[in-house]
């Protein structure tokens, strides 16, 4: 199952998934926002930018009881990596191999709940390999783009959970509410007791009222 460069890794419990050490690998950024996320029973959930899929596949362990899970991936290589992953792992979902912008018109007012962790950096790709950078910065995508597609693809009420970066907090509440996802849940993230935050997740909702829950900032040891 394993192709050149691929390693197996432990991401819930039992579970094991297929990594390139050749590629992007996901970092805390993925089980933090998967953690973050809410699911009510019966949720049709989506995965966006999913890279080898630990968003999805981890959310999909702590909440068994949702309805169905699509990722979708530009990269042909990391959707193939989570199409194996879940064979191995024996999980019920659909990878779609496209760009979040060309995603089909099947799928608009589908999904209940869109966990996304997109690519937060603005520069500095010029040095780096082009299928790292992608996943890390905003050269194919951007947030405003990122936002239009998850108001088209959410049902109305449907929520999206997003990590970004903490100096980027307000330009997301406003790109969101632009696009008509009121922010409803908002958690800073930082490496220790006292320091700075260096990431954000907020859960915003699909024709929500106003009014935000800021909740008491996430530590996480292992940044």
């Amino acid at each position: 199952m394993l192709k050149k460069d691929e390693v197996l890794e432990e991401f819930f419990d039992d579970k094991k998934i297929i990594q390139n050490t050749k590629l992007y690998r996901f970092t805390s950024d993925s089980v933090l926002l998967s953690a973050f996320a809410r699911a009510k029973v019966g949720d049709n959930v989506a995965d966006f930018c999913s890279g080898s899929g630990v968003v999805g596949f981890h959310f999909a362990c702590l909440n068994p009881r949702i309805a169905s899970l699509t990722l979708f991936e530009m990269q042909q290589s990391l959707a193939d990596m989570s199409r194996r992953t879940a064979e191995l792992n024996g999980f019920d979902c659909t990878v779609v191999n496209c760009k979040l912008q060309d995603i089909g018109r099947e799928y608009d007012d589908k999904f209940s709940l869109v966990l996304c962790n997109p690519p937060y950096e603005k520069d500095g790709f010029e040095n780096e390999v082009y299928e790292k950078a992608v996943c890390r910065k905003e050269i194919t995508l951007t947030l405003k783009e990122t936002a239009d597609v998850a108001f088209k693809k959410l049902k109305f009420g449907g929520r999206l959970a997003i990590v970004n970066r903490a100096d980027r907090t307000a330009e997301l509440i406003y790109v969101l509410k632009s696009r008509g996802l009121e922010p409803k849940r908002l958690q800073l993230v930082a490496g220790a007791d006292g320091a700075k935050p260096y990431l954000v997740m907020v859960e915003a909702v699909k024709g929500g009222k106003e009014g935000i829950e800021i909740l008491p900032t996430k530590i996480n040891g292992g940044k």
